[in-house]
């Protein structure tokens, strides 16, 4: 009842807040991300082995299984934990509780990483520690082609993937396909058994021979010079020129058992674009970046990268997910609208009165920027579920107000004063109208009880529909004040 009184004692301030929610709707949706579903943080931290060459039962049983076990007595607030092992590598993926902290978990799968590395065996990398979510999803891919594979794959890795890392809330894997370039050396096995050599020397050879030492300066009079030393070639071909071992007082050196070039490793994946080879980056969307946002920072960048590449390259998107969220978000819209259209006709046809007509119709948008303003301030996302949601209340949304004009009107037909037959009527049906909409809100309250993936995806819906529907019962109080003008 107070907020009848207020409204019909100071109705410019309930129209002064109309005006506000559709002054600060536009800009809260305008900065609230837009996806096809809502994001699903589920926290998962995979830990990547690699040890060249070891094959899958010995990566198994000395790397990915000790790594397990440490893993559960030091690592809190784990669920389960899932692991993938192959030729020479090792993927461990460990899923936390829904409300663990990502930085703790971090911490320590680091520092178990690190102390573990002594119980592994001899050669055993530091670990590849990579953070995702199931909302960090594929959402622009980007075909290269007019270079050769080895020239893609380095212009893709070196320049264009780290400069796209910029556009805020992108992350960007390796490059699919291509060649990547590796300095190869070419042994002939005839050469190295007719001088007595093995692989092994060749190896030790370069490696004693291609190192980084710190030479410091050396100070001469007044001057203080850099000293440089040529502890290490300065061009490929230069590799050729190393020694490998004196026999007889003959020097073999690489170039006569074997050849060193610029070329590329054993390549495991293959890209075709339009029937020809090339390469594939990925854009993946990280955590609640809008990937509307994401795709439009990409592609306004890409002109602007594209000048610092070689000209000869094209990089064309081959997969947009942004224009199924587009259409998406504007089906579902579009939907909403017509049934929004539909319902004050029917309001129209049944009440007969335009200007009651429009009151009712306006607590439609009303109720709707409200719930999305509130949606918005929660850190919730606009996506189909939540338009979903507030598709799925427009019919129900005009109940209250319908309600509360038709027995305004009622209590006016009795001759009553145009104040008292707006504070009877809203009073007679306060009672039944608040408990016809708890009763619609308590529908969707076992949603809020769901866990894992269905709890992300159902709770914004019901919180849409919730919101929605106690926008309209307070909305409703104050459009009694209104039928007095559509009365007159």
């Amino acid at each position: 009842m107070w907020i009848v009184k207020v409204a019909l004692q100071r109705p410019y301030t309930f129209v002064v807040v109309a005006l506000l929610i559709l002054i600060v709707s536009p800009v809260l949706i305008l900065r609230t991300p837009t996806d096809i579903f809502p994001s699903i943080d589920i926290p998962v931290i995979a830990v990547a082995w690699q040890f060249t060459g070891l094959n899958p039962e010995e990566m198994e049983g000395r790397i990915t299984t000790q790594y397990e076990r440490v893993l559960t007595t030091t690592v809190d607030n784990i669920e389960h934990i899932e692991s993938t092992t192959v030729n020479g590598q090792a993927m461990v993926k460990i899923f936390l509780q829904p409300n663990a902290s990502r930085d703790t978990a971090n911490a320590q799968i680091t520092a178990v990483s690190q102390t573990i590395l002594r119980q592994l065996p001899a050669g055993t990398q530091p670990p590849l520690i990579i953070n995702y979510s199931a909302s960090t999803v594929p959402i622009l891919q980007l075909g290269l082609s007019g270079l050769s594979e080895s020239e893609l794959n380095d212009v893709g890795l070196n320049f264009l993937r780290t400069q796209l890392v910029t556009v805020p809330g992108v992350s960007i894997p390796f490059p699919f396909g291509g060649k990547q370039r590796q300095v190869m050396v070419d042994l002939d096995q005839r050469l190295l058994q007719s001088k007595g050599l093995s692989p092994g020397d060749v190896v030790t050879a370069i490696g004693l021979q291609n190192i980084v030492l710190p030479s410091g300066t050396a100070k001469i009079g007044e001057f203080e010079y850099d000293v440089t030393l040529n502890a290490a070639p300065r061009t490929v071909a230069e590799l050729n020129d190393l020694p490998i071992k004196t026999v007889g007082g003959s020097t073999i050196y690489v170039r006569d058992v074997a050849h060193v070039r610029d070329g590329f490793a054993p390549q495991t994946n293959i890209v075709r674009q339009d029937g020809q080879r090339g390469v594939l980056v990925t854009i993946l969307k990280a955590g609640t970046a809008s990937t509307l946002d994401v795709v439009r920072g990409v592609r306004e960048m890409l002109p602007r990268v594209a000048t610092t590449l070689p000209p000869q390259m094209s990089i064309r998107p081959t997969a947009d997910q942004s224009i199924f969220v587009r259409a998406a978000v504007s089906g579902v819209i579009r939907e909403a609208v017509i049934a929004a259209c539909l319902t004050a006709v029917m309001i129209l046809l049944f009440l007969g009165s335009w200007r009651s007509t429009l009151i009712i119709a306006v607590s439609i948008p009303l109720s709707i920027l409200t719930s999305v303003i509130t949606l918005s301030l929660l850190g919730e996302t606009i996506n189909i579920m939540t338009l979903g949601g507030l598709a799925l209340v427009v019919g129900i949304l005009v109940d209250d107000a319908t309600v509360e004009i038709e027995n305004v009107n009622r209590n006016l037909d009795m001759h009553k004063p145009i104040v008292q037959a707006i504070l009877d009527g809203a009073q007679q049906i306060a009672v039944p109208a608040l408990v016809s909409t708890l009763c619609i809100c308590i529908v969707f309250l076992p949603m809020f009880f769901l866990g894992g993936v269905a709890r992300y995806l159902f709770v914004p819906l019901a919180e849409a529909v919730v919101f929605a529907m106690l926008a309209s019962y307070l909305l409703s109080r104050s459009s009694g004040s209104g039928s007095r003008t559509a009365r007159c």
